[in-house]
């Protein structure tokens, strides 16, 4: 094993952990933006919901947890840090103190399997501009690849799909309908990545995994004005074509995201689940893969294929391993940025 690292950073958006954390947190998010004072105070609320807390910092501690007992049991005994784009422990802060460990070269799991700026290419300008702030002796550090199509992101989809298919009586079972979503993004941004393309990849994946014939890629989440087109259609939208068909049960299927963070709980649990009750439709929300086994020992394999250049690359499907080192010119943002929203572990920067 060719060991040319010290250390593993898990990196993350962030989220607030009590009510007094809310609006500063949304501040980070929102530095430099022109964004009003009332959709700021709009997007608070959803937190004010639940007490002032994401459960995003919750389950990243959950994620490292496991992840340290993983490379404990198996190696590589790698240390393993965290830190966040918008909320403690920052990305500084964290880089500051793997410095004063004598860390020098680290790889970064970034909480998204997908490609598209906000998912990798801003959390890549997220640590260089961390390295920055840190000065001389700051770590240097490199990304995994994305995994949207690695057995172990697939994998626990699947079993989370079939679980939430068997929750709907046998008899009706085979009409139900599965909405794979995932946060939206402006179409420009779409346009400059291959973030669609690798959804509708995981979507294919999980369904022929679990058996599944009627599904269909949707979208949550959106923001920004009604004038800028953003991918659809939107999950809300789409429950209600669905009545329109006579569908009586749907499972929702969050594959855009990898845990059960503040857009899950606050668009899909309480919006989509609400809206549903209205209409009649039957909703049960699939789970995300989380700190899942298969996904810990993911992570893992991921850390494997950079220390070991023999080591196997597995992906399921047709488009094979995504690569190591992005393009220059990857995933750039297009022509406008997004706007405001909860935070995301997965693809679009939003508080």
């Amino acid at each position: 094993m060719n060991q040319t690292y010290d250390a593993l950073l898990v990196v993350s958006f962030g989220g607030p952990e009590g009510l007094d954390d809310v609006m500063p947190f949304l501040a980070n998010v929102l530095r430099g933006r022109n964004v009003p004072e009332s959709r700021m105070r709009e997007v608070a609320h959803h937190y004010e919901l639940f007490g002032g807390v994401s459960p995003i910092n919750g389950q990243n501690r959950r994620l490292i947890a496991a992840l340290e007992q993983e490379l404990e049991r198996e190696g590589p005994r790698l240390r393993v840090y965290w830190g966040n784009r918008n909320w403690h422990p920052l990305l500084a802060d964290t880089l500051r103190q793997m410095r004063d460990d004598g860390i020098k070269n680290a790889l970064a799991f970034v909480t998204s399997a997908y490609s598209s700026y906000s998912g990798c290419r801003q959390y890549r300008e997220d640590i260089e501009r961390a390295r920055a702030a840190v000065g001389e002796g700051a770590p240097r550090v490199e990304k995994l690849r994305a995994f949207y199509n690695h057995p172990g992101f697939v994998g626990p989809n699947v079993e989370n799909l079939r679980a939430a298919l068997g929750q709907i009586p046998e008899g009706r079972r085979a009409a139900a309908r599965v909405a794979f979503t995932a946060h939206s993004v402006p179409a420009a941004m779409a346009a400059g990545c291959d973030y669609e393309r690798q959804l509708l990849e995981t979507c294919r994946l999980v369904a022929e995994g679990a058996g599944a014939e009627n599904w269909r890629l949707v979208f949550q989440s959106r923001s920004g004005p009604p004038t800028q087109a953003w991918l659809e259609p939107d999950i809300l939208e789409h429950l209600r074509a669905l009545k329109g068909e006579g569908v009586a049960d749907v499972v929702v299927a969050p594959v855009g995201f990898i845990s059960d963070h503040m857009e899950v709980l606050y668009d899909l649990d309480t919006e989509a689940r609400q809206l549903s009750e209205e209409l009649g439709v039957n909703m049960i929300r699939a789970a995300t893969v989380g700190a899942h086994p298969d996904f810990v020992r993911m992570i893992r394999e991921l850390l494997i294929e950079r220390l070991d250049p023999a080591a196997p690359r597995r992906a399921l499907g047709t488009f094979g391993p995504s690569h190591d080192v992005c393009a220059v010119d990857c995933c750039l943002p297009g022509s406008s940025r997004p706007s405001i929203k909860p935070e995301s572990n997965s693809v679009v920067n939003r508080p």
